[in-house]
Parts: C-alpha cells; sequence; structure tokens
C-alpha cells in the first residue's frame, strides 16, 4: 500500500471512475461502499449480481474483481483499504476490539452487507473522505464497530478460495494470475507457468497448494467456471459456445464440472440467473 499514512481511502465519482485491474489480489483489507446503481460481485469463486448499491468488506489476499464500471449506474464508489495490523501489531486483539478482529477473520471469505447497513454506515464511509489523517482512523474504527455487530450479512465465498500468502509472494503470484486472465481460452501448460516464474514443476506445485490451497489445475478450471458463470448470465449464446469460450475444449467434461462446481447444470444456472435480474 504505498502512500503515507495506516489507511488509504478512494472516492470515485461518475466522470472519474475506478479502473482496478480486472481480478486482482492484496494483503489489504478492501471495504467498498457503492452508491446506488447495479453490477456484479466476483469474488474469490463466488459469481452474483447487487441492486441498488452495495456495501462489501474483503479481507486480505481474497482475490476480486472491480465492482462497478461505466454500465454499473452508480452515483460513486468509495473504497477503503488498510492492512490487517494497520494500527500496529496486537491492537486488535485487546477486549474491546475483539469484536472487529472477528469481523475481520470472516472477512476472509468476503462479506456483502444488507440495506439497513449501507444506509447506516454507507454515509459514514464516504464521509471519511473530507477528514484529516486522525480523524480517518477514528471514523473508520466507528465503521468498523457498527459493521462487527451486524448480523445481516451474506458470506460470499464460502467454499471457494483466498491466497495464503508472504509479502515475497505478490509478484510471483500476480504474474501466474494474470496469466491465466490473459491466457485462459487458451491450453495452458504447467511447464510454461513454471517457465514464466523460473521454478521447476515440483517447486512450483508445492508452492502454488500452500498459497491457494488449490493444484494449479483445480485453480485454473475454477476461473474457467466463474468465466462461463458470467457469459450464462451476459450473453445469449449456446451453452456449447460458452463451453469453449471459458476454455474448455470438452463439452461433457464442462457440463459434468460447471455442475460440481455450482450445484447445477449450466441450463438450470442460466434460468435462474434470469429470473434473478
Amino acid at each position: 500500500m504505498p502512500h503515507e499514512g495506516s489507511m488509504l481511502v478512494r472516492h470515485f465519482h461518475e466522470h472519474h471512475r475506478n479502473t482496478r485491474p480486472y481480478w486482482h489480489y492484496h494483503p489489504e483489507l478492501e471495504l467498498v461502499y457503492v452508491k446506488g446503481g447495479s453490477g456484479k460481485r466476483h469474488i474469490g469463486s463466488h459469481l452474483s449480481y447487487f441492486n441498488d448499491g452495495e456495501l462489501i468488506l474483503i479481507g486480505s489476499n481474497l482475490p476480486h474483481q472491480g465492482f462497478t464500471n461505466r454500465l454499473s449506474g452508480n452515483e460513486s464508489e468509495t473504497v477503503v483499504q488498510m492492512l490487517p495490523n494497520f494500527l500496529g501489531e496486537g491492537f486488535f486483539q485487546i477486549p474491546e476490539m475483539k469484536g472487529i478482529q472477528a469481523l475481520f477473520e470472516r472477512s476472509k471469505k468476503g462479506l456483502a452487507f444488507s440495506e439497513n447497513d449501507k444506509k447506516l454506515v454507507g454515509p459514514k464511509i464516504e464521509a471519511l473522505i473530507e477528514k484529516d489523517k486522525f480523524e480517518q482512523i477514528l471514523g473508520l474504527i466507528s465503521i468498523l464497530r457498527d459493521l462487527s455487530l451486524s448480523k445481516d450479512y451474506k458470506i460470499l465465498n464460502a467454499d471457494g478460495f483466498l491466497m495464503v500468502t508472504n509479502p515475497q509472494d505478490n509478484d510471483r503470484l500476480n504474474q501466474v494470475l494474470n496469466h491465466i486472465k490473459e491466457n485462459f481460452t487458451d491450453v495452458i501448460s504447467l511447464g510454461e507457468i513454471c517457465d514464466l516464474v523460473s521454478m521447476t514443476e515440483p517447486s512450483f506445485c508445492r508452492y502454488f497448494k500452500r498459497v491457494t490451497t488449490k493444484t494449479f489445475t483445480q485453480f485454473l478450471n475454477e476461473y474457467r467456471l466463474v468465466h462461463a458463470s458470467k457469459l450464462l448470465s451476459e450473453k445469449q449464446i449456446s451453452i456449447t459456445e460458452v463451453c469453449f469460450e471459458s476454455g474448455f475444449s470438452n463439452y461433457s467434461h464442462f457440463v459434468n464440472q460447471f455442475k460440481s462446481f455450482t450445484g447445477k447444470n449450466p441450463s438450470a444456472y442460466r434460468k435462474d440467473i434470469q429470473k434473478i435480474l
């Protein structure tokens, strides 16, 4: 987090859009308030939609994409980033902060908060942008306390993945993520990934399983399946086309993988999404 201070607050409006990478991760927790509009949530292996704004807390090293674009129709977006220990080692271990520490633990799976929480906390998040650094810290602690007391939230990435990383892993793993992002519709061999990060195959397999808790093949297939979910909800193309545009070469294998991943076959998933939208 290359900036002065313990936390970073950014505000984006309709003429100044958030241009974060499509899919990325970082060690900072990220609190996002989207005022109005609609959009997609892509958190780990979770894909869903929101309407009338969004209030979401994303834990450390949980891959995600930006939530708004020029089609979202939102009035503004405010993003707050802070490391889990942004107030010093042990600060959130004191009895008065145990609720916030528990919130940070829950946020590792991604949390989407209710309409009531948006109305209560959203304006407080927006107000941070006008405060000085000291007042921002006090305001953020108050916001985190409000969220820690909320019982009305949705866990987004319940059975998905997060990165168990050290700071020195970031560049290497982001190289892998970006290579997947750019090439997932093609065949990606383990060998080319190992060449990319200058590791032997055994070393890379151990490393990747440690930081993602998944094999490279599992991770790649889940990325493709999340993309397939996106295509099924956004494009009126055949399921066969979805299969191949998501990087799968065998239709039966794709259908089986998709059902195992989402609990539904692709056609049933599309029908359910259309009802929601």
